[in-house]
Order: C-alpha cells, then structure tokens, then sequence
C-alpha cells in the first residue's frame, strides 16, 4: 500500500512540473548529510538544489535539541521548530525565503514552495536530524497526501510516527511562511482536512 500511495503521488507529480521522477525517488533514498542534501523548488519540485550546510549553522539546530528527553511531544516539539530554523538557512542558499504561507494567490512573491516542495523537504530534513542522532524518539515515514481530487484539492505533507506507540502525526510546513515551526499533529486529524486556525491560508 505505502509502494501504491508513494506511486500515485510521483503520478501526480510528473503532470504537474517538470521534476525527473527519478530525481525525486533519488532525494527519498539517500542519506543526506552536512556536507550534502538535496532541496527542491519551483513547485512539485521542478527544481532541485545540491547544498551543504556548514557547522556554525548547525549548531543552530543542534541547540533546539540542547534539552535531552525521553517525552515525544517535547520532542515533536523540537523537531517542529528545527524545521522551521532549516528552512531558514536552506531558504538563503536557494532564494526561497520569500516563500509564503500555501500556494494560491502567491505567485507574485519570489521563491514560493508548493506544498510537494515542502513535505519533500521537510522529510529530508527529519532524514538529516535522524542521521546526526537528534532524533531519538520519532521515525520519518514517506509522504502522503490527502484528498486526490475525490473531495478536495490534494495535499501533501511529511509524516513521522513514535517509536514506542507508533503514532503517526503530519509535519506540514506549508501552513506558514518560511521559517515558521512546521505544524503537527495527529495524522487523522490532518487528512481530515485540517488547517491551523491562525495560518494566513485562510485569508487567502
């Protein structure tokens, strides 16, 4: 089933920009590191950017995590504001700072992200906390996305779960502007059609 939804997703990808399937499959596998990861922009990852992220930046992230504990929704937490500190860094490199809060109505704006940029993303950057140790608690799985076009426009997210209960919980970036701590919560709840009361969406 997880083989079927990742499928269907890179189908709906390759009709709505001009990524390389196999690039995308390429960014899921790797490991990324400091020293190298890939990045997408442009929507639906049209583009995709090779950079490395140095030490003194790093140190930024690693601070979110200076508190050690065996409690996940703290560290959901911590994880939640480490994405918002990465998009931040990644977001000078590539020229997405700019990015805003969805996707309709912002064109005007330079560096916007779609949501399949975000969730692809936002999973790689869990890779990268999980690879360096960070995350001890939580697991990245694929991301998924909801609706289809059966009742709603689709979107996608970044999914993780807790190791001991095996909860799955939503990690969407796109509901805010870049830099912002990611949202998550409860992956039910998500694919409800969940969007956080305060996110600049629903003014859109």
């Amino acid at each position: 089933m997880r083989r079927l939804l990742f499928s269907f997703f890179l189908s709906f990808i390759s009709i709505n920009s001009t990524a390389a399937i196999s690039d995308i499959s390429k960014i899921f596998r790797e490991t990324p590191t400091l020293e190298g990861l890939n990045v997408c922009f442009g929507g639906g990852c049209a583009e995709i950017r090779h950079i490395s992220i140095d030490v003194q930046e790093w140190a930024k992230v690693e601070t979110i995590f200076a508190l050690k504990t065996d409690d996940a929704i703290l560290e959901s937490q911590q994880i939640a504001n480490a994405i918002g500190i990465l998009e931040t860094i990644v977001g000078a490199k590539i020229g997405t700072s700019g990015d805003r809060a969805g996707t309709f109505n912002n064109s005007k704006f330079p560096g916007q992200l779609d949501c399949n940029d975000e969730a692809i993303n936002t999973t790689t950057y869990m890779h990268l906390m999980q690879h360096y140790g960070l995350i001890k608690l939580h697991e990245a799985e694929d991301m998924r996305t909801r609706s289809f076009f059966f009742n709603g426009w689709p979107h996608s997210t970044a999914v993780m779960h807790e190791k001991v209960t095996g909860k799955r919980f939503a990690v969407d970036s796109w509901f805010y502007d870049n830099g912002v701590a990611a949202t998550i919560v409860p992956f039910e709840v998500w694919k409800s059609g969940y969007i956080p009361d305060e996110s600049p969406i629903r003014k859109q």
